[in-house]
């Protein structure tokens, strides 16, 4: 049973491998489908969905992880389908590569252990050579370094305090920082009130923001002449922020000491000075799971309450289940709204024993508790006077 008392299957549709760990959330009246042609709910992680048509039935979707380019967010808006992301369940697992890599290529260490290899066919003069040869991999400790931060959300803040207990100097830049995050934040983090000061005084930079109009290509030429000269700049976020141009010239003239990227493409491998990851970022068995169980859990809970955490195109919004009927409606953010869905409540002399209202954008989302019983003829007029009004996109009866 569900927590609504009704019987109802509800058919998720998987579009890549998710971990069992996460599918096992779902239990009874949950049905896994790969091949339905109508379900009530997608998971998936890097499945292209742009081409794609899933049904009239989709209510919701949820990536196993925190990007959603692989998603057209705004068509399934205009649909009324909520799209789910699950920021910060990778967090651990990117931070952990960061950390590694930052240090790894400060000591010279993947181009040494590429160097060793060479010497395979060397017998007994291996250990003469390594000897003679390591000098021209000589690095830099990190300990005293100062690192620079961009974005501290759940990556970013974890990068920052963990470097900290490295004995580095950390300076931060987030504008939009929450609330949440700062509680996280260690206090001794510097605070940079603009990039160009962040630039100007940190030996490494590592970005962890999303990639819109305002990021992409947020490194470039204007931004490689302020830097500290020979800085190592990660990128575990996105390809796109870094002008692919630019960086080019900038490694070749030893602006940037080294750029680390999770992305890396065919010019970017033609570089010099690049160590190019193949986008492991998030790739641990933990992160799988933590990221299938978080989008296992949202979908479950907007299946069965209506109430959303972490989606990247409604609001969030939560009302306590207790188990009376529920209406659940997303429509245009236009005035009165409210007031002509509860008077359609109203009209067919049903009272309202709790109700919320949130906003996102052109969109909001409202969800009424009912306090009557409902019988099965009410529902239909219901959702029949809720489609009436001009600005409702879907409407749900839980």
């Amino acid at each position: 049973m569900s927590k609504t008392g009704v019987e109802k299957v509800n058919t998720i549709k998987t579009l890549n491998d998710i971990s069992e760990k996460g599918l096992s959330v779902f239990g009874e009246n949950y049905q896994i489908n790969t091949n339905s042609e109508a379900p009530d709910a997608i998971m998936l992680r890097s499945f292209n969905m742009h081409d794609g048509d899933f049904g009239g039935k989709l209510k919701a979707i949820a990536r196993a992880g925190a990007g959603v380019n692989n998603i057209p967010v705004e068509k399934y808006t205009e649909q009324g389908v909520v799209v789910f992301n699950t920021p910060g369940a990778n967090a651990n697992a990117v931070k952990e590569l960061v950390l590694t890599t930052l240090m790894a290529s400060s000591r010279n260490l993947f181009a040494g252990v590429e160097w060793a290899k060479t010497l395979v066919n060397e017998g007994d003069q291996v250990p003469k050579l390594v000897e003679s040869g390591k000098k021209q991999f000589v690095g830099n400790e990190i300990k005293g370094k100062t690192l620079g931060v961009i974005g501290l959300g759940a990556v970013g803040a974890l990068v920052a305090n963990d470097a900290l207990n490295l004995d580095m100097n950390v300076i931060g830049f987030d504008p939009f920082m929450s609330v949440d995050t700062a509680w996280d934040l260690s206090r001794n983090v510097q605070r940079a009130m603009t990039l160009e000061e962040l630039y100007a005084k940190c030996d490494f930079i590592t970005v962890h923001v999303p990639f819109t109009k305002e990021t992409g290509g947020m490194f470039n030429e204007d931004i490689f002449n302020i830097i500290k000269p020979g800085v190592h700049i990660l990128n575990f976020s996105r390809g796109e922020l870094v002008n692919e141009k630019d960086i080019e010239v900038a490694l070749k003239e030893g602006k940037v000491g080294k750029y680390i990227t999770d992305f890396p493409n065919e010019n970017i491998l033609k570089m010099e000075n690049v160590i190019p990851i193949p986008h492991l970022g998030a790739s641990t068995q933990e992160s799988e799971e933590n990221c299938a169980v978080m989008a296992a859990r949202q979908i479950k809970e907007f299946l069965e309450t209506g109430n959303i955490k972490n989606s990247v195109n409604f609001p969030r919004i939560a009302l306590p289940y207790s188990g009376k009927r529920r209406l659940t409606v997303f429509h245009k953010n236009v005035p009165n709204m409210v007031g002509q869905i509860t008077t359609a409540l109203s009209s067919l002399n049903l009272n309202i024993a709790d109700m919320v209202n949130r906003s996102r954008g052109d969109h909001a989302y409202t969800m009424v508790d009912i306090e009557n019983t409902v019988n099965g003829d009410v529902i239909p007029c219901l959702e029949e006077k809720i489609k009436e009004i001009e600005g409702i996109v879907t409407t749900r009866i839980i």
